[in-house]
């Protein structure tokens, strides 16, 4: 399956009914940490959940259910370029990576172009140090 650059949160969630349509609630931290704001509109995919099949060193083949959600993008002590695009709510520079993954960077401006050291990773966002000023 192809995922669009410009995925901007993924996240599992019931699809439940309503009075006259069906909700799917998205996380309050999807909002926190700015991805998607309220009151916009966001084109959404269902992707179902679905139970797959291993296969063992020995050759038995085992159901499991894939519950776990994407990784994050990045890992601590990773070094990258990004490209500060926003300020978070107490002024850190804020760069999205790969499928709209959010890094913070304390001390960047927006419109910087810096080199960081991915110091802390969460399931939604890292923390990242400027190394280097970028041109």
């Amino acid at each position: 399956m192809e995922i669009s650059e410009k995925l901007l949160c993924l996240f599992s969630a019931e699809v439940r009914e309503s009075d006259d349509g069906y909700v799917v609630e998205v996380p309050r931290r999807e909002i926190e940490t700015g991805g998607i704001e309220p009151g916009d509109t966001y084109r959404v995919a269902l992707i179902s959940r679905s139970d797959t099949v291993e296969t063992s060193a020995d050759g038995d083949a085992r159901s499991t259910t894939t519950t776990d959600g994407p990784q994050p993008p990045v890992e601590p002590g990773e070094m990258r370029y990004v490209e500060i695009e926003d300020l978070g709510k107490q002024g850190d520079g804020i760069a999205r990576v790969e499928r709209g993954y959010v890094i913070i960077v304390p001390g960047a401006a927006v419109g910087e172009r810096v080199k960081i050291e991915v110091a802390e990773v969460k399931s939604n966002f890292a923390v990242g140090e400027i190394v280097e000023e970028a041109i």
